[in-house]
C-alpha cells in the first residue's frame, strides 16, 4: 500500500518493524542481565545487585507487554488477547512495568546518592535488606496505583455470552475521577521521577567535586604529589554506573516529557498542540529504555562482561566437547 507524503503512516510503518525487532532484542538481553547479575559474580554490592536485577525484571516485563502483547493485539486482531478481560489485564500489566521500572530507576539513583553523599546513612539504608523492602514496596505501590486502569474498558461485542474487544467507556471522557487520576498518573511517572532523578543526580555531582577536590589537596597536602587513589577509583567507577543508568532514563525520556508538559500548557491555554508524530517518537523511545541497561552494564562493568562472555561460549564449548568424545 502506498501512502502519501506525510510523516504519521511513515511513523505507523515504522512501530510495525520497531516493535518485534525491539522485543526479539529486549527479551534475550534483560534475561541474560537478569541471570548474571542474579549470579552475584559483577562485583557489585548486594544492595546494587538487587536493584538491578529487579529493574532488568520490570524491562523484561515491559518489553513482554508493552512491546510485544501490544503489538499482537493491534495487528493480529481476533486472538484470545482480544478477549475483554484479557484485554484489560494486558492494559494493568503494562502500566505495572512502566511504573515499576521508572520507579526503581528512582530508588536506585537515591540508594547511590545515600551511599555517595550521606556517609553517616549509607551503612543503615544501602544494605540487601533494604534494597529487598524497597523494590517489594515499589511492586505493591506500582499494582494499587495502575489497578483502575482494569476499569477504563468495556466490551465492544458480546458473542456467545464472551465479551470481545477493548473500547474505553464514555464516562471516562467526562468522569472527574478518571481526569484527575489521569493527571496525578501522569504526574507520578515519568515527571515526578524525572524531576527527581536529575536533583538527584545533580546533588551527586556537587557532592563528588566538593569531595574530590578536599581529598586531593589533602593527599598532596601528606604525600607532596597526588598519586593514584583506591578509594576515588572505586566511586568513580559507581558513579559511571549510576550516571549511564539515570541518563540514558533521561535521554530516553525526554521527548515523552516534554511532549506531555506542551500538551498541558496547550490544552490549558487553548492554544496549538504538538504533533502527534511527537507523541509517537517519544513513546518509542521510551520503549527502547526498557533495553539499555544490560547494553550499559556490559560498557561500564568488566566483571559484567566476562560473565557474558562465559554464557556465550557455553553452548560452544558443551557442542565440542561432545564431538571430541
Amino acid at each position: 500500500m502506498k501512502y502519501p507524503f506525510n510523516v504519521l503512516p511513515t511513523l505507523a510503518d515504522v512501530e510495525v518493524i520497531y516493535c518485534p525487532v525491539l522485543g526479539a532484542i529486549g527479551v534475550p538481553i534483560n534475561l541474560l542481565a537478569i541471570v548474571i547479575l542474579s549470579q552475584g559474580k559483577c562485583g557489585l554490592s548486594k544492595c546494587v545487585t538487587r536493584y538491578l536485577v529487579a529493574m532488568a525484571v520490570a524491562d523484561l516485563l515491559v518489553v513482554i507487554t508493552d512491546v510485544i502483547l501490544r503489538w499482537l493485539i493491534i495487528y493480529f486482531p481476533v486472538s484470545f488477547l482480544d478477549i475483554t478481560s484479557v484485554c484489560r489485564l494486558v492494559t494493568v500489566f503494562i502500566f505495572v512495568a512502566t511504573v515499576s521500572s521508572v520507579w526503581l530507576t528512582v530508588a536506585f539513583t537515591f540508594d547511590r546518592f545515600v551511599a555517595i553523599c550521606c556517609q553517616k546513612l549509607k551503612t543503615k539504608y544501602c544494605t540487601g535488606r533494604t534494597a529487598a523492602v524497597v523494590v517489594g514496596a515499589v511492586t505493591v505501590l506500582s499494582c494499587l496505583e495502575s489497578a483502575p486502569w482494569f476499569f477504563k474498558f468495556e466490551a465492544r461485542y458480546i458473542f456467545n455470552n464472551l465479551e470481545w474487544f477493548c473500547i474505553t467507556k464514555p464516562e471516562y471522557y467526562s468522569s472527574i475521577f478518571w481526569a484527575a487520576f489521569e493527571i496525578f498518573h501522569r504526574l507520578l511517572t515519568p515527571l515526578v521521577p524525572f524531576l527527581l532523578i536529575l536533583l538527584l543526580n545533580t546533588l551527586t555531582v556537587r557532592h563528588i567535586l566538593l569531595a574530590s577536590r578536599a581529598r586531593r589537596r589533602l593527599r598532596e597536602d601528606s604525600d607532596g604529589e597526588s598519586p593514584s587513589d583506591p578509594e576515588m577509583d572505586k566511586r568513580r567507577k559507581s558513579i559511571v554506573l549510576l550516571f549511564t543508568i539515570s541518563g540514558s532514563f533521561i535521554v530516553l525520556w525526554m521527548t515523552y516529557v516534554t511532549c506531555f508538559i506542551y500538551q498541558r500548557i496547550a490544552f490549558m491555554s487553548n492554544s496549538y498542540t504538538p504533533s502527534p508524530a511527537a507523541g509517537t517518537i517519544g513513546y518509542l523511545l521510551q520503549l527502547l529504555s526498557s533495553c539499555t541497561n544490560t547494553c550499559i552494564y556490559t560498557v561500564t562493568q568488566s566483571q559484567f562482561r566476562e560473565q557474558l562472555k562465559k554464557i556465550v561460549k557455553y553452548p560452544f564449548t558443551v557442542i565440542l566437547r561432545s564431538i571430541k568424545k
